[in-house]
């Protein structure tokens, strides 16, 4: 990850272990969520938070919980939020590759398929696997990244993600369409030069005068308009783009062929030249 996205994940994680659960089974079920784990010394909000949670009043049930204590098919869906949350910030990871969002639970083998299982239950189904000898629960789209997140209590940094996000994928797009159109300018530049070249030997050894007057108009029309497409050309002559297309192709044929009468061979060999040179590449780089 870039260290903008670090830092954008760093703070997520802090918003998220900022959030105080206003009723106290919301404060048991976060504190079941930690459970008795170990605190990476980069952590302090985590550390601060778990520090708060266990030394809540045991009346309220938050002392000494662990993730085996909180009973999940009984508790109401902000206490699983509550709880997920707490697995979250001990036990998951988001990262950002190229744009590509990446979320992850390591937990105990045996936990793998009940956390999978649960997620499921809440309709956010994600993937698990075994590593290591680990649990590994994972999603890799952005959507359901983004729905758990929001449900577990993100909120400013969930919209900065999301806006980086929608960024990226604008950015992509308009490089796919100037990439498209760079494509179709030149082979509207190379189809073009090839058209020009045949016109050319057949101007010089006569031939161009003896086609129809609808062949002659598209050929004088494309050295009038050489950078023009198709479509453009039969727009300005008023007739469909196919017809175009085939007095073109009549006219790269007949340059390919001898005439009977005197023909201008240097001419017919710069005409092969040309067509067989590939269009130069256009160097657009990618949008900012």
């Amino acid at each position: 990850m870039s260290g903008a996205d670090r830092d954008l994940v760093a703070a997520l994680r802090a918003e998220l272990a900022s959030v105080e659960p206003f009723r106290p089974c919301d404060r048991a079920a976060e504190a079941a969520g930690l459970g008795t784990a170990a605190i990476r010394g980069d952590r302090p909000a985590l550390a601060r938070l778990m520090v708060r949670l266990l030394r809540e009043d045991d009346s309220h049930g938050t002392r000494r919980v662990t993730g085996s204590a909180f009973d999940w098919d009984r508790a109401a869906d902000h206490c699983r939020a509550a709880y997920l949350r707490g697995r979250f910030l001990v036990r998951g990871s988001l990262s950002i590759t190229a744009g590509r969002y990446h979320l992850e639970f390591v937990v105990p083998a045996d936990e793998g398929p009940v956390l999978a299982a649960r997620l499921a239950a809440v309709g956010l189904p994600a993937g698990a696997r075994v590593r290591r000898g680990r649990g590994v629960v994972t999603w890799k789209g952005g959507e359901a990244i983004g729905t758990f997140l929001r449900w577990i209590g993100a909120g400013p940094s969930l919209l900065e993600l999301e806006s980086r996000q929608v960024s990226r994928s604008v950015r992509g797009d308009l490089n796919r369409l100037l990439n498209a159109e760079s494509a179709n300018l030149d082979r509207i530049a190379a189809a073009a030069a090839r058209q020009l070249a045949a016109i050319a030997v057949l101007d010089a050894d006569g031939r161009l005068a003896d086609q129809p007057d609808a062949v002659r108009a598209i050929a004088a029309l494309r050295r009038a308009i050489p950078e023009a497409s198709l479509a453009e050309l039969a727009a300005e002559l008023g007739i469909p783009r196919g017809r175009v297309q085939r007095a073109l192709d009549r006219l790269e044929t007949l340059a390919l062929h001898a005439a009977d009468v005197p023909s201008d061979r240097h001419g017919r060999a710069e005409w092969h030249a040309r067509a067989r040179r590939p269009a130069p590449p256009r160097e657009r780089g990618p949008v900012a």
